[in-house]
């Protein structure tokens, strides 16, 4: 448990004896007693707390599902990888707004249009020549 072993642990419950002394040793063995006790209990309410408040018992969960050693990110990406994403788009699917507007682009565009890259609002603004970028200092 603590990496005693049964010799040390014969040895230590000697030098304690000896140090608490005959007068004393039933004393501190019922706090002793008390305390296990109280350990224990509060561990079995613990216990029902959590089932009551999760709704499942602890020894119904199967804890190697959760275990982090089982996880290999390299086995991970190489089945991502691997995976065939060659499933057919539905229309009205999710995926059908991104076809409808690649679709009014282009068309918008064969239309005569400008470019549909000025129909983007540009995500960063650049400053003028010479101003200096904003500094925070209460920044990390």
């Amino acid at each position: 448990m603590f990496g005693i072993n049964g010799p040390e642990f014969i040895l230590l419950l000697l030098i304690g004896i000896l140090v608490i002394g005959p007068q004393r040793l039933p004393e501190y063995t019922q706090k002793l007693t008390n305390l296990v006790r109280e350990v224990r209990r509060m561990a079995s309410g613990a216990r029902e707390q959590i089932k009551e408040e999760v709704g499942i018992d602890i020894d119904e969960v199967d804890w190697k599902k959760y275990d982090p050693r089982q996880y290999d990110p390299r086995r991970i990406i190489k089945e991502a990888l691997l995976d065939d994403d060659t499933k057919p788009v539905s229309p009205g699917g999710p995926s059908s707004g991104t076809a409808a507007t690649a679709a009014a682009v282009s068309g918008a565009v064969a239309a005569g249009e400008s470019s549909p890259e000025s129909h983007i609002r540009p995500l960063l603004e650049r400053l003028p020549d010479g101003v200096p970028a904003p500094f925070d200092t209460e920044a990390t």
